[in-house]
């Protein structure tokens, strides 16, 4: 996919924004260790960083590219830049899964200097049949394409982890004009393979057919124009109704339109001249959803599908991935028309639900049943009815804080029959409601998937503004509810050694885990929090400040920190130092080092503090301050740059 960066293609990327990560080449198609791997590692605990939606350890992600299935396991390639928060020179990144929910990034599956041409978006298959003669041991060869003004061809003989170069990188494929984004499919009626890719001539916008009998010779078939089409198409045979001697063609672009007609081995054909879409959010490169692709070899009928939602962002990663819906053409209104609904492995996360059986709703009742739920990954199922001449407004409050605060309002407006602005009407009088909530997305589905909307919504992830609420302004029947909380797919491999319960999240700077424990960073106060609470304690870390001014052990805390005790040690004042906000209550003088670890220990106890250092018998400061009498366990950098490693907490001894 051609991008506003495009100038940078031509080279590679120099090693920038993520530390740690170096850069070497190496002759295009050899096969090899490629040097980006392995990421800087990460618990995916990163403010708005999503729990069960994928996002790369580090680095910049876009399109999805060649998803497919092989031998038990589901992968997933897509756009990246692994040196950097923003578009730059693209390889493929990769990750597995054994159940499209729990995913393992995997090293570059193409990389630019061991992979020659631009690796832009692209699709991908499994040759079951080794109709290419490309197999060399036990696996199938997995094939994928790629390249811009012209198709090159990849391969894998060891399941889709390390691709050879086909033929040099001759391009197999060259439309007229500006052509890119290729994608294979199996057209069963015909016995053969085609390829669909996109380009602007002749014509204008469009797409070129083509058809193979190896999947590496390839025939011009015919051409598609419309002005619609643009980028990243994916054309997937369909049986419409579930009548599978009743089967469609659906052809799409990367914004997620899409027209349905019939594909003759050579020739598509629709009588639609208007495309609808498959998402309802903010379908473009900036936006909420983009150029999703369809799962290739999958062991059984479904249609599945991921896309790219490209507004969501942290310290150290851009962009992430759609939760995978399965897809199903069904007659809406006496058209075709594409449905969409989380795949059922969701079932997997599910750790905790709470039902609510049917009853009659206003304002007041509404407001009270979800008192005290989370919301902090969740999924909601709710099915409400219209009675009577009524028009009432209800939905769900996300994220609610004080004030009448919240994250985002999902509405369903019964006079204008639309669910978050976008069109849905009721069937039978009751509409059905299905949300995603996850820490930095939210996916709206409506009436079993006729409405599909993907947005990046950053729901703050402090504690306790966790919360949802359901609304209705008249009255509504609700015939049954069901809230799921959802578990994390991520292993939380952070380097941060501790027996400390509860959570940690950052609640200012920027943390992240280095080989050494948890590193913050920061121009001015960093706080790293945990949910647990304490009142008397010893708590204890191993601090090393490596540059700037303090590193410190925070306790007493509230969720933002500005309440809190903190001890720390200061290199610029030269002192081991208990301070809250508004008072420095004790200091002790010590030649601070960089670079040396310190042994932090408080031990508080009622309204007395000691600060004990390095492991002695003797307190270095024992004060009194009976100012904040509990709080949260936390870490805080100053100023600079530090490592904290070995977090403990216990009782008074």
């Amino acid at each position: 996919m051609r991008r506003r960066m495009r100038s940078a293609v031509a080279t590679l990327a120099a090693a920038a924004g993520i530390a740690g990560v170096m850069v070497q080449t190496g002759s295009a198609g050899t096969v090899q260790d490629y040097p980006e791997f392995p990421y800087p590692v990460t618990n995916y605990q990163e403010d708005n960083r999503g729990q069960y939606h994928f996002s790369a350890r580090g680095g910049w992600i876009n399109d999805v590219n060649a998803p497919l299935y092989y031998d038990g396991e589901y992968h997933l390639y897509y756009q990246h830049n692994p040196h950097g928060l923003q578009w730059d020179t693209m390889h493929w990144g990769h990750a597995t899964s054994t159940d499209l929910v729990h995913w393992k990034q995997q090293p570059i599956a193409l990389e630019p200097g061991v992979h020659p041409g631009d690796l832009f978006s692209g699709g991908g298959v499994v040759d079951t049949a080794n109709v290419s003669g490309l197999k060399d041991g036990d696996d199938d060869p997995i094939i994928v394409y790629s390249g811009t003004n012209g198709v090159q061809v990849f391969y894998s003989t060891d399941g889709g982890f390390t691709f050879h170069t086909y033929d040099g990188g001759r391009k197999v494929v060259v439309p007229q004009g500006t052509s890119r984004d290729p994608k294979v499919f199996w057209d069963e009626a015909a016995e053969t393979w085609g390829l669909v890719v996109w380009s602007d001539a002749p014509g204008g916008n469009g797409v070129d057919f083509y058809t193979s009998d190896d999947l590496l010779n390839w025939t011009h078939a015919s051409r598609y124009n419309a002005g619609w089409l643009f980028e990243c198409p994916d054309f997937v045979p369909m049986p419409l109704d579930g009548d599978p001697e009743n089967v469609k063609w659906v052809l799409s672009d990367a914004s997620g339109e899409y027209v349905v007609g019939a594909f003759d081995g050579t020739t598509f054909t629709t009588e639609q001249t208007t495309p609808q879409r498959f998402n309802q959010g903010n379908n473009q490169f900036g936006g909420s959803y983009y150029a999703g692709l369809t799962f290739m070899n999958l062991p059984d009928d479904r249609i599945v599908s991921m896309a790219w939602q490209p507004g969501n962002s942290g310290t150290i990663w851009t962009g992430n991935i759609t939760f995978p819906v399965e897809m199903r053409l069904e007659t809406v209104d006496g058209a075709p028309m594409v449905l969409s609904t989380p795949v059922d492995e969701i079932d997997g996360l599910r750790t905790g639900t709470q039902t609510w059986k049917a009853r009659m709703l206003d304002d007041d009742r509404a407001a009270a049943l979800l008192d005290g739920v989370e919301m902090d990954t969740t999924e909601i199922e709710a099915e409400f009815e219209v009675i009577g001449r009524t028009e009432p407004r209800f939905g769900f409050r996300l994220g609610t804080g004080e004030d009448g605060w919240y994250d985002h309002e999902v509405v369903y407006d019964a006079k204008t029959q639309t669910l978050d602005g976008v069109p849905l009407p009721l069937e039978d009088g009751k509409v059905e409601l299905r949300l995603l909530v996850d820490r930095g997305q939210l996916e709206i589905f409506g009436n079993d998937g006729r409405l599909y909307r993907s947005l990046n919504v950053n729901f703050d992830s402090m504690p306790g503004d966790d919360a949802m609420e359901l609304f209705v302004d008249g009255n509504v029947r609700l015939t049954g509810m069901t809230v799921h909380q959802l578990g994390s797919v991520w292993g939380g491999e952070s380097t941060l050694e501790s027996n400390v319960g509860g959570e940690w999240y950052t609640d200012s700077g920027v943390w992240s885990d280095a080989s050494g424990g948890k590193k913050g960073t920061s121009g001015g106060d960093a706080f790293y929090l945990n949910t647990t609470t304490g009142t008397d304690f010893s708590y204890e870390a191993d601090v090393r400040l490596d540059s700037g001014v303090a590193a410190a052990l925070t306790f007493r805390s509230n969720r933002d920190a500005s309440r809190h005790y903190t001890a720390n040690v200061d290199a610029h004042a030269n002192v081991i130092k208990l301070w809250r906000p508004g008072r420095d209550i004790a200091t002790y003088p010590l030649d601070v080092e960089y670079g040396r670890t310190y042994h932090l220990k408080v031990v508080a106890e009622g309204s007395r503090i000691r600060v004990y250092l390095d492991g002695g018998a003797e307190p270095v400061i024992d004060a009194v301050d009976d100012t904040i009498p509990s709080g949260q366990f936390g870490l805080n950098v100053y100023n600079g740059t530090a490592v904290i490693q070995n977090v403990q907490v216990g009782p008074v001894p």
